[in-house]
């Protein structure tokens, strides 16, 4: 889709109700399509499917579906050639595994960890593995992270339901854990990080999983709530504290001393996004209305200012940096959602 003829920097979407659940999808025949979860403070919630018209470069919804509880986290297969079925994962009482058509989206599976149990422990996040679409990871306020195998059938000819298995499911943290993520490191497919309600940031590969790698405890024993790995260069990562002002950027072979600390933004930061294409820049985005992209070049050297800001119409509860079209940023606040290009 070529939308430089228009050259607009912004599109905008409406959804009828408060947006945080928010991904780009990365198939390459699908650009400018992203998922929308709602966020409602009752069981009812929805996911919508909205992509970008060429002709009238306006958004349209293509489908809606239902969705118990709000999505904690929304994201599409980590699948740029399009070899696997069109798939979309939610987080929220369960982990589901969705398969969209252009008319309608239906349930694959839904992955559930307490067999045995009528109580439900809540998911807080989950990442797909880049490297191997067939791992997901997923962390819960039990203190757990379960590592899941995926089989998406890719039988030709005939269409293959998708199902699910618990490969691991390990303690990671003393108490709730709210993120986890897979690092590009050593491969790409056996390390991931996880941060919690106990206030640290921890590292597990899946080969050895009797121990994990305290990376960083946050000095006040807050709890951190999100983490995201540097897409360009493994060896840094970025988190942030609950109601944090400040963007904390590590380096996992300085463990326990932040190299840089984003502080610009005068209320919480909410969403963390990395550039996809550059190793040098990260944008973050918060309370107070802003979307601001940093350059952290001169690490470690203090990084006084962002090189970019953006002042959205209302609290900005996400940020995504669309991984196969790097010019572009999506953000959602109040029932919005926005793409900005940078």
């Amino acid at each position: 889709m070529s939308l430089h003829g228009k050259r607009k920097e912004i599109y905008k979407y409406e959804a009828p109700w408060t947006v945080y659940g928010m991904n780009w999808s990365v198939r390459p025949d699908k650009r400018f399509r992203l998922a929308l979860g709602s966020f409602v403070e009752e069981y009812n919630n929805k996911v919508q499917i909205v992509g970008l018209e060429e002709e009238s470069s306006e958004f349209v919804c293509r489908n809606t579906f239902d969705h118990p509880y709000p999505t904690t986290k929304i994201m599409w297969i980590p699948d740029t050639k399009g070899m696997y079925p069109d798939l979309l994962a939610t987080s929220g009482d369960y982990l589901r595994i969705w398969r969209v058509s252009d008319t309608e989206t239906r349930l694959e599976c839904l992955l559930n960890n307490n067999k045995n149990s009528d109580f439900c422990a809540p998911l807080t996040s989950f990442d797909w593995n880049e490297v191997d679409p067939n791992l997901l990871g997923t962390s819960s306020i039990d203190t757990t992270c379960t590592i899941w195998g995926l089989e998406t059938g890719q039988v030709l000819g005939r269409v293959n339901l998708v199902s699910g298995h618990v490969k691991t499911q390990l303690i990671a943290h003393d108490k709730e854990v709210y993120d986890i993520a897979f690092s590009r490191a050593g491969g790409g497919r056996d390390m991931f990080a996880s941060v919690g309600a106990d206030g640290s940031v921890r590292m597990f590969d899946l080969r050895h999983l009797e121990h994990s790698t305290i990376i960083y405890e946050d000095p006040q024993h807050h709890p951190l709530l999100r983490l995201c790995w540097n897409k360009q260069d493994p060896n840094y990562l970025a988190t942030m504290a609950m109601d944090g002002m400040e963007v904390v950027i590590l380096d996992v072979r300085v463990p326990c001393t932040p190299v840089a600390r984003l502080n610009n933004h005068r209320a919480c930061v909410n969403g963390i996004a990395w550039a996809p294409h550059s190793s040098c820049h990260i944008c973050t985005a918060a309370d107070d209305h802003q979307a601001l992209i940093w350059d952290i070049q001169q690490m470690p050297r203090a990084i006084e200012d962002p090189i970019l800001a953006y002042t959205a119409e209302g609290e900005i509860n996400n940020v995504q940096w669309a991984s196969t079209q790097p010019d572009w940023i999506a953000i959602c606040y109040n029932n919005c959602l926005e793409i900005l290009r940078v």
